[in-house]
């Protein structure tokens, strides 16, 4: 017997996906068991804060466990690979983030076929971008931003969450859209920007207390400010 999809969309609340859900039995009886959901990110980060919320909804609702299970590493790569793999009885779920989208799209070497393997259940999240700069920068709005940069290039440090994920993208196309030059550091999820002691050489500081950040550029360990504005010439 198939879980019904609308049942499991009305359960649902964030973006997951659940493989060859066709093998679930007892559908009316689902979960019997505790739940993993596999997040392709560390403790702290936006994908873990949403799924983690949406584990305590459906484990207040359901009756069972949702277990959070972080696999941070190659933009959600290993984590997608661990529930492919997965037996397909619906107590394996992936937190579909726009890292995978990304990598089906960039990457021909993928140990799995995303859109193959994976079936889209519910998408309700939207994570916007922050840039920050470190306050110690004469920045304060998107305009300064581009005029210092280009004024040092390549001297401005652009912190992000992993090679291939959203923030580096959004970060790549930023340098694409005002012909700056600044220095790319990847991190294996946003969260441990902010924690890492290398910060105090350089690398950038990601604060965003609602989501997750695109651009992070500083000189100095210290607390992160927002930008604001929009790139001149484009559209807010």
């Amino acid at each position: 017997m198939k879980l019904p999809r609308r049942q499991f969309l009305h359960l649902a609340a964030g973006a997951v996906a659940l493989p060859a859900v066709s093998r679930i039995a007892g559908a009316q009886s689902y979960p019997t068991r505790p739940v993993h959901i596999v997040v392709g990110f560390p403790p702290g980060q936006a994908a873990d804060i949403s799924a983690r919320l949406l584990g305590q909804w459906l484990s207040e609702r359901l009756g069972q466990s949702f277990v959070i299970d972080n696999r941070p590493g190659a933009a959600s790569t290993i984590a997608t690979e661990q529930v492919v793999h997965a037996p397909p009885d619906g107590y394996t779920l992936l937190f579909v983030v726009a890292s995978n989208y990304i990598n089906a799209t960039l990457k021909t070497n993928l140990p799995y076929d995303f859109i193959r393997d994976i079936e889209p259940v519910a998408s309700t999240t939207r994570s916007p971008l922050v840039v920050v700069v470190n306050p110690s920068l004469p920045i304060k709005n998107i305009p300064d931003l581009i005029a210092y940069a280009k004024a040092h290039p390549n001297k401005l440090n652009m912190a992000s969450g992993g090679i291939g994920n959203s923030t580096h993208l959004a970060g790549e196309l930023f340098k694409m859209m005002t012909g700056v030059d600044m220095f790319h550091v990847p991190y294996r999820g946003v969260e441990p920007v902010q924690s890492s002691p290398a910060k105090s050489s350089g690398v950038g500081q990601t604060l965003d207390a609602a989501e997750n950040v695109s651009i992070s550029v500083q000189h100095s360990p210290a607390r992160a400010s927002p930008v604001h504005g929009t790139i001149p010439g484009q559209r807010g």
